[in-house]
């Protein structure tokens, strides 16, 4: 247990260094860490790390799923959800279904089955590393959105796929209808338990008298909920996580009480950047294994199926998508949608950000070895090495060549959006005015000789002019001002560290109190220097 305690504490320092690396650079951290897991993988010391589904299925997936529900804008997500809904179920099937087709005549002895398999698990995009990739590229919000959204769903339609195709291969028959209706059943069940138990945890954080802290380790215990309650009816726990995640992500003013807001992103952020990096570490770790498990298949051989079913995604994804841009044109003659005319280059680009991620690995990893404790499950160890070099291909070729095609094809948005800075301005415009109205309307009423008010009001009516001056693009010698008044409050704000940290030498001030002061100052500085 000790070993194992050191060989992760090395393994979330090694994390750390190349992330650092791939900041220095400028690449998407999933693609340095794989790269890097395959380095590490050398070493005999790390060998024996290996990656099982349950630790992927049990683990990791749930808070990292919530946690993806939780920052993604329900707006965009409402907004884009037919052509979400579209990649995340359609898609999936779709590229099973040609690569069950592909690899049955590509492989001999590869059954339609068993090829059905292979394409449930390798037909889930990975969006941690697209959607970082084109975050860092400074992509079409509208792209960005689609490939958050689809991250959501893709994951419980590839295993619900996997789950069936599976089933097909251990008892040789397959009943269409009955694959259907069991289709059905996973979704709606899965979706409606995980909205139950979302439910139930916003009556707790609602009703009950809870701390930050205690909040907090609930919404680490509320993905697992939903996620284990799901599975143990045999439906799915991934959307079941997602739609929960969803329902309460949209309550989350009311949910969560501002001090476990503040709190609590913090503590995700870290959470969930380990995660994640142990995740794509770990990826890269499982190569020598996986290629000793390979048996009688010659390593060549392997490998070039693997290349060869990886072209045959890559293309099949990249045609489905642009296909997709044109049903929706024709679409748009009969109902209501997003976009009239997607055109080429947002589908393109999400065709090409199809990079596999640690779910298919993990999918493929959960093959049981024996049918029934006897019969070895067929080409289970090719199975695993065609999902790692898809994994491979798809994170280091498409990953690293999607800057170069987003910045190649000048991908412009569907609409032109209001430029961020703009928006930051009306909406502190519009926070100005509606406070001060508030405030006049309430010293009608209350104390109106409060000196504080007095100056409150005053400080928003300075504001207010600067940001009308701005909007108009004529607030040189306000935006001068403002500059200069930040600089000015950030230097003072640390002048005020200063003076706290000289208090706290004296022993008559509790260094509680002064570390209270410590964090407003902090929330102050932040303020301030994202106002600008």
């Amino acid at each position: 247990m000790e070993n194992i305690l050191v060989e992760y504490v090395y393994l979330i320092l090694i994390i750390l260094g190349l992330v650092v690396i791939a900041n220095r650079l400028g690449l998407a951290y999933p693609i340095v860490l794989l790269i890097g897991g395959l380095a590490v993988s050398a070493i005999p010391f790390f060998q024996n790390i290996t990656i099982t589904p349950e630790l992927v299925f049990l683990i990791f997936l749930p808070p990292l799923l919530y946690e993806a529900a939780w920052q993604i804008s329900w707006k965009e997500f409402w907004k884009w959800r037919r052509i979400i809904a579209g990649f995340a179920f359609p898609i999936v099937i779709i590229t099973s279904c040609l690569i069950a087709l592909i690899s049955s005549s590509l492989i001999p002895g590869f059954t339609l089955a068993i090829g059905f398999l292979l394409g449930g698990i390798i037909s889930p995009p990975d969006s941690i590393s697209s959607v970082t990739i084109m975050k860092q590229t400074k992509a079409p919000k509208s792209a960005i959105s689609v490939a958050e959204g689809e991250s959501l769903l893709n994951d419980a339609s590839s295993l619900i796929v996997f789950r069936f195709a599976l089933a097909a291969v251990i008892t040789g028959q397959f009943n269409l209808q009955e694959a259907t209706l069991s289709f059905v059943w996973v979704v709606i069940a899965g979706s409606l338990i995980g909205l139950a138990v979302g439910l139930v945890f916003y009556g707790i954080h609602r009703w009950l008298p809870l701390t930050p802290s205690i909040e907090i380790i609930l919404t680490f215990v509320t993905p697992y909920c939903m996620y284990y309650l799901a599975e143990h009816f045999h439906v799915s726990g991934v959307l079941a996580v997602v739609c929960g995640g969803l329902l309460l992500s949209s309550k989350r003013q009311g949910l969560l009480s501002y001090a476990s807001r503040i709190q609590g992103e913090n503590v995700w952020n870290s959470i969930v950047f380990i995660l994640n990096g142990l995740v794509f570490l770990l990826i890269g770790l499982q190569l020598p294994s996986i290629v000793n498990q390979l048996g009688d298949i010659s390593l060549t051989s392997a490998i070039l199926y693997g290349i060869l079913i990886s072209l045959a995604l890559i293309v099949t994804r990249i045609i489905i998508t642009l296909f997709t841009s044109g049903f929706t044109r024709v679409m748009s003659n009969f109902i209501e949608v997003s976009e009239v005319n997607p055109g080429w280059k947002i589908p393109l680009v999400l065709g090409w950000a199809g990079i596999r991620g640690v779910v298919s690995l993990a999918a493929a990893l959960s093959i049981p070895i024996y049918i029934n404790g006897e019969t070895p499950f067929p080409y289970r160890n090719l199975i695993l090495f065609i999902t790692f070099i898809v994994i491979l291909i798809t994170m280091i070729f498409n990953g690293l060549t999607l800057p170069w095609l987003i910045r190649k094809l000048n991908v412009m948005d569907f609409q032109t959006p209001i430029p961020v800075h703009r928006q930051e301005v009306m909406i502190q415009k519009k926070l100005a005015t509606e406070s001060l109205h508030y405030l006049e309307e309430k010293s009608k009423t209350g104390p109106g000789k409060n000196k504080h008010l007095k100056n409150l009001i005053s400080r928003l009516k300075t504001e207010l002019g600067y940001f009308e001056e701005e909007l108009k693009g004529m607030s040189g010698a306000h935006r001068g001002e403002r500059k200069e008044y930040g600089d000015v409050y950030l230097e003072l704000l640390q002048f005020q560290r200063d003076v706290l940290n000289d208090l706290n030498h004296d022993s008559g001030f509790d260094e509680d109190v002064i570390r209270k002061y410590h964090t407003l100052i902090d929330i102050e500085e932040f303020k301030t220097r994202e106002s600008d």
